[in-house]
């Protein structure tokens, strides 16, 4: 008889996350099945529902993993939105296309906002977001290429089909959600994942560890810039119309707050029930204006009280089922040798 040796592994998938994954994959191909099988209504509320997800899947990874409240990201949705429009209605680039070559502005634009306002902390840095997106929408509406205060319509989309279009927008939304919370789900698995979540946790420890914090945070800086941009640019492809006030509108950020508050941050779980939660609210209560919103602020604040960890941390409490599992379990195994 040999002695008996303990064996170790890793797991870092469970049957939850496994459901989630099927579950996922099957959502997307229902998504990019739409124009066979739903109305035109129906896609373009699936449409605005990714946008939300992604929105708030963004400030997400910038608020609850690099550390960084911002509550201007809606100057990335316009910037990006601004720059389809452009390419496609002035210069007659293809929309389809051009809403991913319009994700090179905000990209851009990230790095001089970042580098202005990365040495503020806290509140300042949020109020100094803020106050950029509040500048951006200033020039937008004395920009005459962008036709200043009273908008552009995307015309251009009259060669197409409404089927083409239905299309299109729902292979859009589906890369949406892909993109942001498949390629967040894959960032937090990875060796970068765990720098982000040690620099959540404590960006001085981590730093003596080796990890890289100022630079890290202005690459997660510019993803979920470009992330929120992609976004933005979808939503007003599907609006066909766009304006400063509704580019650069701070609801962008109301709503992402909201949704990452009620929902629980540093999760994608929590992003999807806030997000679902905040879309049939805004269309169930939006027509009771602003004592709908006095409702949402009151859950958020007692979310941000009571339930620090949101909806799903409450739940997390007493069921441990993971739809998007990140950690790594050490599983010990006996075993004899013969």
């Amino acid at each position: 008889m040999g002695a008996a040796m303990s064996k170790y592994r890793v797991v870092r998938m469970t049957l939850s996350g496994r459901l989630a994954l099927i579950l996922f994959s099957a959502a997307l191909l229902g998504i990019v099945a739409m124009p066979w099988w739903a109305s035109q209504g129906l896609i373009r509320d699936v449409v605005t529902l990714a946008c939300y997800i992604a929105v708030a899947q963004m400030w997400n990874m910038l608020a609850g993993y690099g550390g960084i409240v911002s509550v201007g990201q809606q100057a990335f949705v316009g910037v990006s939105a601004y720059a389809m429009f452009v390419l496609a209605q002035t210069f007659g680039m293809n929309p389809f296309v051009a809403v991913f070559v319009g994700l090179i502005a905000p990209a851009i634009l990230a790095v001089p906002i970042y580098g202005l306002l990365h040495r503020l902390e806290g509140a300042y840095f949020a109020i100094g977001t803020w106050v950029v997106a509040e500048a951006l929408r200033l020039v937008a509406t004395n920009m005459p290429m962008l036709n200043g205060g009273a908008g552009m319509s995307l015309r251009v989309m009259t060669q197409f089909s409404a089927h083409e279009r239905a299309v299109a927008s729902s292979l859009l939304a589906a890369a949406l959600l892909l993109v942001t919370l498949g390629g967040s789900y894959l960032l937090l698995r990875s060796r970068y994942g765990i720098a982000l979540t040690a620099m959540r946790d404590n960006p001085v420890a981590a730093a003596s560890q080796g990890v890289d914090v100022g630079r890290l945070r202005l690459l997660i800086f510019i993803a979920t810039a470009v992330g929120t941009g992609f976004a933005g640019a979808v939503y007003f492809m599907a609006q066909l119309r766009i304006t400063p006030p509704s580019a650069f509108d701070a609801n962008w950020a109301n709503l992402a707050i909201f949704i990452v508050m009620v929902g629980g941050i540093g999760s994608i779980e929590g992003v999807l029930i806030g997000a679902v939660i905040y879309f049939f609210a805004d269309r169930w209560f939006g027509e009771y204006g602003a004592s709908y919103l006095i409702v949402l602020g009151l859950l958020t604040l007692a979310c941000a009280l009571y339930f620090r960890g949101g909806l799903w941390g409450f739940w997390s409490r007493w069921v441990e089922a993971p739809w998007f599992p990140t950690r790594r379990r050490l599983i010990r195994q006996e075993g004899e040798n013969a």
